[in-house]
């Protein structure tokens, strides 16, 4: 198993982001808000060869008896009782607070190794920044910089070193887990997100392992079905932008739209009973915008009669019109009514934005394309399209090569994607075209 480290330490003393750095990416939410983070928050991490877990927490209050704060606390004492590491951090520009040594306190009751790490360091001097912190008995700090990653490879190299020390014969264990499919689901708040993924992992309840969290972040559920292995990701409902009036709100909405760029396959979630509203078409003018694999899915479909189900989908056809390319399945998240089509069309999305594409094939493709109908003519001059190649996957970019390319009109590019969708039957998912003119070799030769 991968050793486990877990940052502790009172509010906005850079705990998220070390946690980021640490994973090498932008998982946890970070900003100058004391309290931003209020679960535990997990991620994976590798130094060289040696990968490990890491745990984000809340500012923590092992005092608190109640309300937030105790809950954040609670989450806390979890990642701890977790750890096979704690690193606790200080912030080394405010010196040592009262609240530190309360937490000390907490850690030296606790069966654990603990690293005193002193974060905020850079352009100051060793000794001037650790003098306080000799005073709490945890031996020498370490002094990092969790922003600019001074320090941050050795003390990881230091706390995986104790870590493996029960366990040498794991430190060189190839890990290299399978999250099979991401799949987001995404929409405005309280149409049933979080409902719909309970079901998906209420039917077979072979969870790998659960990241919990608050709807402010979001929260990834590996799970299993029918012998396939996904990961949900739950997102915090996003708002119109008038509605946003919290701050951390805000950076919730900007997670949303982080984990819409990290999944395979968004599935846009909508709530039968209430109108498709304008942030339901800016939600999904993003998702077609990233390029991810897209499947529709309209909920609380049980509770409408025909004619409200009629006039859904005629607001459907008429406000989501650019989302023709995606499947619509008409679900109940609660009753689970649906579902298995839904996990179907998730495959079939994700399988058509990654397909390989070969060159000989999008070359007849395209030459088909053009004997039905010729680009039109731009002045004097007619763009021809000679080749194609795919350019990359999720989504799959074609490349088409040839000569006065910058005359090809948007109807057209729209004709050629549609053309490429149907002969390669690539439902669920946005076909990018790349236009590229050959060079005139006697281009200087004009001037």
């Amino acid at each position: 198993m991968k050793p486990v480290i877990a940052l502790v330490g009172r509010p906005n003393v850079g705990k998220s982001t070390l946690f980021n750095r640490l994973t090498r990416s932008r998982d946890a939410l970070v900003a100058d808000l004391p309290g931003l983070t209020r679960d535990r928050h997990y991620g994976e991490g590798r130094i060289g060869e040696r990968p490990f877990l890491v745990i984000d927490t809340g500012g923590f209050e092992p005092v608190a008896k109640e309300g937030i704060m105790h809950e954040m606390a609670q989450q806390t004492r979890q990642a701890v009782a977790e750890a096979d590491v704690v690193v606790f951090i200080v912030d080394g520009r405010q010196g040592l607070t009262p609240h530190d040594k309360t937490i000390t306190d907490y850690l030296r009751k606790q069966n654990r190794k603990v690293m005193l790490v002193v974060n905020k360091s850079e352009g100051m001097k060793y000794t001037s920044v650790t003098a306080d912190f000799y005073e709490l008995g945890m031996g020498d700090p370490y002094v990092i910089s969790a922003a600019h990653g001074d320090g941050v490879h050795d003390l990881v190299n230091e706390a995986l070193d104790f870590a493996f020390e029960n366990r040498p014969d794991e430190e060189n264990e190839a890990e290299h887990p399978d999250h099979g499919i991401k799949i987001a689901i995404v929409g405005r708040p309280n149409v049933g997100k979080s409902t719909l993924i309970n079901t998906l992992v209420g039917e077979q309840r072979v969870i790998a392992f659960d990241m919990p969290g608050t709807t402010r972040d979001s929260i990834e559920v590996p799970f299993e079905r029918d012998g396939k292995k996904y990961t949900l990701i739950d997102t915090a409902g996003i708002r119109r932008r008038g509605k946003i009036f919290e701050a951390i709100e805000k950076f919730s909405v900007i997670k949303t739209m982080q984990s819409i760029s990290d999944a395979n396959v968004i599935v846009l979630l909508l709530d039968a009973q209430q109108d498709i509203s304008e942030q339901d078409a800016h939600i999904a003018g993003f998702i077609l915008e990233s390029g991810r694999a897209l499947v529709v899915a309209v909920n609380k479909w049980d509770g409408l009669q025909s004619d409200d189900r009629d006039q859904v989908k005629m607001d459907l056809d008429r406000k989501l019109d650019f989302l023709s390319f995606a499947k619509t399945h008409f679900v109940s998240a609660l009753k689970g009514t649906g579902i298995s089509q839904l996990m179907k069309s998730v495959d079939s999305a994700y399988a058509a934005a990654t397909a390989n594409l070969s060159t000989p094939r999008l070359t007849r493709a395209l030459q088909e394309a053009i004997e039905k109908q010729e680009p039109k003519r731009k002045g004097s001059t007619r763009p021809k399209l000679r080749y194609a190649h795919q350019g990359g996957q999720n989504p799959p970019i074609i490349v088409i090569h040839g000569n006065a390319l910058e005359a090809v009109s948007e109807p057209y590019k729209r004709y050629l994607e549609k053309h490429f969708r149907d002969t390669f039957n690539l439902v669920g998912t946005p076909v990018r075209l790349e236009l590229r003119t050959g060079k005139n070799p006697f281009a200087k030769e004009q001037k």
